[in-house]
């Protein structure tokens, strides 16, 4: 039987891997500097997790510390299996395990596959500050965990951490935040518009225009386009 690194290994595609190291922002000075793909889709990754779902927690570290890309993504979609089948117990020693290799979930698709189904999952119903201080971390990855996580919280109709968080990363820098930011709210917006009004009502003529964008992209043009220019 192969083991995880061959089945990894296996299923590299050089042409893949050129394309998604650009579409990635590998390139010096970009956020995703140094990552290197071996050009896997995220369906064969999948599938690979699944396969390997069973292997314990710690021979997953080398996985989460590797420079390649597609080791960190099959390792984390790995922790989301046990996770979501794990009892109490399971789910906290897997939720600490990802923030002990945090230094891993360091791409924009490392975080959104896993942050609402660990980060967000664990703290449905426990202390949430911890999240307000990755919110204000210098660190990207960090605050769109952060942001990204309270979508676990939106599909329960529980908006508060969201929204409060969403006003600490309101005048932050990076597109990406911008994004996390914008898609929360219109995720908050599908679970209840009104809460999402008030929100942008109050933060839309400061919020940066690609989180605007991002927030009501599903609003009903006219609408859409008065936000855009500053008309509600």
């Amino acid at each position: 039987m192969t083991s995880l690194k061959q089945e990894i290994a296996l299923l590299a595609n050089p042409e893949k891997a050129r394309i998604l190291q650009g579409f990635f922002k590998t390139g010096k000075g970009q956020y995703g500097e140094s990552d290197i793909f071996l050009g896997i889709s995220v369906p064969k990754q999948r599938k690979v997790a699944k396969k390997f779902k069973e292997i314990k927690l710690q021979k997953l570290t080398p996985f989460m510390q590797s420079k390649i890309h597609e080791k960190r993504l099959v390792a984390l979609l790995i922790l989301v299996q046990k996770f979501e089948k794990g009892n109490k117990a399971e789910k906290e020693k897997i939720y600490k395990f990802y923030f002990d290799n945090m230094q891993g979930v360091n791409n924009w698709d490392l975080v959104d596959l896993t942050a609402p189904k660990i980060v967000g999952a664990w703290l449905l119903d426990k202390d949430r500050k911890f999240l307000f201080k990755l919110a204000k971390s210098n660190d990207l990855w960090e605050k769109r965990i952060s942001i990204i996580a309270t979508f676990a919280f939106i599909k329960e109709k529980d908006f508060e951490d969201s929204l409060a968080i969403a006003e600490i990363l309101l005048q932050d820098k990076h597109d990406l935040i911008h994004k996390a930011v914008g898609w929360m709210l219109r995720e908050i917006g599908k679970k209840d518009l009104a809460t999402e009004e008030r929100f942008l009502k109050k933060h839309y003529k400061e919020m940066p225009r690609t989180m605007l964008r991002y927030a009501i992209e599903r609003f009903e043009e006219e609408k859409r386009l008065n936000y855009l220019k500053g008309k509600i």
